[in-house]
């Protein structure tokens, strides 16, 4: 059945406000938007619960565009119902500082739910909105007073489908079987280097099906039909114990001369084709950014009703808050952004803080899980390994989703897509813990929590050479330096028990914006003592020359600081006073004043070495053009930890004497 004439303007204006936006900036991808428009229009016309003018009510639906390089259909969307963005955005589009950015960019332009580009990203953030709202409502909803009730729908290209963290992220929603997670495919079988069929012919529907998912296509002749959209999505709105797929058969660069081309991915049409384009779908070829008043009137209609759902809700709520207030008190604490007044910290001592730094992690994390209710999320397969298990608080699974231990299972891309989709949600502080030389599998997906600001918790353990047997694959090297080289990623690599709970008091802080990373050892540590841990300064002195004058600054972090002073007795007994400097974190100890910096390192010494059984890059700028960074810049060796070390260079007896030799301190 055609579509009637006001559906077709709806329609078409957000085609063509898309369309005139890529060609205004002469850059961008017009072909999703032309093509995909019919099913925006309807899904967000007829079924997303939004209120523009409270663009984070809790319990609106949330909608990821996935497909991250149709901005510009997003962009019209919100344009047209009435979001904080106005036509001079639009016509910004792609330009500098502009709140139209050339890929949706969560926190940056109102309405953006996630920061998405990097294909498949999307996906997986959905996923993870839709466990958070399967876990909220477990959590809060009582009786039939639902104040968590919400959908989460993803329109994804085939782009997301063929990277693999897709498949990761379906495998995951099919078996939580989350029933309000719905993913439309814009199947359009172009993508940007040619046809599709030149690399992918996978059935999407049959890989959803053996995923546990509902499936549903509706047929190209039908793939700009409002009322089979309409009716698709209603259908799997009503299937409630699986998350839903709607695969929609559709025409890249519909109506234009590239309609079907993949010349109509990923630029401009052209002059001569936006004419053309307009003509034949009955669009005025001027003025550009044309928007009929009647239309958007419609649009801004659509946008008071979601006032109204939110002020239904908003009743709903004041009653349930009424009767729960314990509860209330604890979401709105939560979704303040404030901790509770105090937490049980356990306390480490000589007696019980020699243990692994993982251990250490582990026991802060039970310690404070029971007063942080928000603190959810799991490992890549490792708990029993990571030591981040919540014991007492249950497992997330089908039909107990109230539990707060995700098993993500081996799937460390998604997990990783997943967490920013819990945090990007709301109501949740969400971890995800896997072995450090595995950051290589999850780095796409922090590396958008450190862009988009978000409040996660990465523990990664296993974190050097000294893991011992498993080998050189399963040995980080590099990753330290990777991840220190994230812009608003903080990584802490803490020295002992203290200074691993230094860092998790840091990490919970919601007022810390960013994601943090805390890198833990596999291996006992020694208690380096009660003390002032200045975890939060980034370093601070540990160990004292005599005299408080150094003649050498040994550097270290992790477990190389106990290295280090051990390295200093064995030096001092050489007449070299020398000072321990613990520096946990880069990123807190280059945000300290610079007097505070040179307390630590002072400048008059110039003889510094750092020591750290992980690449070299990045320390020079501790050690000096003088200085000497001692680290591994090689793969690691399948060995007992003991023998790693000795072969490596890391005791302390090597330590002291490649001091000596390097600064010619044994001259002195």
């Amino acid at each position: 059945m055609p579509n009637s004439t006001a559906d077709e303007q709806r329609i078409n204006a957000i085609r063509f406000l898309a369309v005139d936006a890529v060609q205004h900036a002469n850059s961008g991808h017009p072909g999703m938007p032309l093509g995909a428009a019919a099913a925006a229009y309807t899904l967000w016309s007829r079924h997303l619960r939004f209120d523009p003018r409270d663009p984070k009510w809790f319990d609106r639906d949330r909608f990821v565009l996935s497909a991250g390089h149709g901005s510009m259909l997003l962009y019209a969307l919100l344009y047209l119902t009435g979001f904080d963005l106005t036509l001079d955005d639009l016509r910004a589009f792609r330009q500098l500082h502009s709140r139209t950015p050339g890929h949706p960019e969560a926190r940056h332009t109102a309405g953006v739910e996630a920061t998405t580009g990097p294909l498949g990203q999307g996906v997986g953030n959905a996923v993870g909105m839709a466990i958070a709202e399967a876990h909220l409502a477990a959590t809060y909803n009582r009786g039939e007073a639902a104040i968590v009730d919400h959908y989460t729908y993803c329109l994804a290209g085939d782009g997301d489908l063929m990277e693999g963290i897709s498949q990761e992220a379906i495998s995951l929603a099919g078996h939580l079987k989350l029933g309000k997670l719905i993913v439309l495919y814009d199947d359009n079988r172009v993508s940007l280097a040619g046809p599709t069929d030149i690399t992918y012919e996978d059935d999407a529907c049959a890989r959803f099906d053996a995923s546990g998912w509902h499936t549903q296509l509706v047929e190209v002749s039908r793939g700009n039909d409002v009322a089979a959209i309409d009716e698709a999505i209603r259908i799997a709105k009503n299937v409630t114990d699986r998350p839903s797929l709607i695969a929609l058969r559709t025409h890249i660069g519909y109506g234009s001369p590239l309609q079907d081309s993949f010349k109509a991915h990923g630029e401009p049409l052209g002059p001569e084709n936006v004419k053309q384009t307009k003509e034949r779908l009955g669009w005025p070829t001027e003025p550009d950014f044309f928007v009929p008043d009647e239309v958007l009137a419609h649009y801004r209609e659509v946008g008071t009703q979601g006032g109204n759902a939110r002020a239904a809700w908003q009743q709903r709520y004041d009653a349930w808050k009424h009767a729960n207030g314990d509860l209330a008190a604890q979401l709105e604490r939560i979704l303040a952004g404030t901790l509770p007044q105090t937490l049980p910290w356990p306390r480490f001592t000589a007696e019980n803080g020699t243990v692994a730094t993982r251990d250490a992690g582990g026991t802060v994390m039970n310690a404070i899980a029971g007063a942080l209710p928000e603190l959810i999320g799991g490992s890549a397969d490792l708990d029993p390994s990571t030591k981040t298990y919540l014991k007492g608080m249950g497992d997330l699974q089908p039909g107990a989703y109230g539990g707060r231990n995700v098993h993500y299972g081996v799937r460390e891309h998604a997990m990783a897509a997943a967490s920013n989709g819990l945090a990007l949600h709301g109501g949740v502080m969400p971890f995800a813990a896997t072995f450090f030389n595995f950051a290589d599998y999850l780095k796409p997906s922090l590396r958008l929590a450190a862009l988009t600001g978000l409040h996660e918790i990465y523990v990664f353990t296993h974190d050097s050479v000294m893991l011992g047997e498993d080998g050189p694959t399963h040995q980080p090297i590099e990753q330290l330096a990777m991840l220190r080289a994230m812009p608003n990623l903080r990584v802490v690599r803490p020295a002992d028990a203290l200074e691993t709970l230094e860092a998790w008091k840091l990490a919970i802080d919601p007022q810390t914006a960013g994601p943090w990373a805390i890198v833990l050892t596999r291996q006992k540590v020694p208690f380096l003592g009660e003390r002032a841990a200045r975890v939060d300064r980034g370093g601070y002195v540990l160990a004292d020359a005599d005299g408080g004058t150094p003649d050498l600054i040994l550097i270290a972090t992790g477990s190389e600081v106990a290295l280090a002073l051990d390295a200093k007795k064995l030096l001092d007994a050489e007449g070299v006073r020398t000072r321990v400097v613990s520096l946990p974190c880069f990123e807190l100890f280059d945000a300290q004043p610079q007097a505070y910096r040179d307390d630590v390192l002072p400048p008059a010494c110039r003889a510094r070495m750092s020591i750290e059984a992980a690449a070299t890059f990045g320390w020079s700028r501790y050690v000096g053009d003088g200085g000497y960074a001692f680290g591994i810049d090689r793969f690691g060796l399948s060995a007992p930890a003991a023998e790693i070390a000795r072969e490596l260079g890391f005791t302390p007896e090597s330590i002291a004497q490649r001091a000596l030799d390097h600064f010619a301190l044994a001259s002195r």
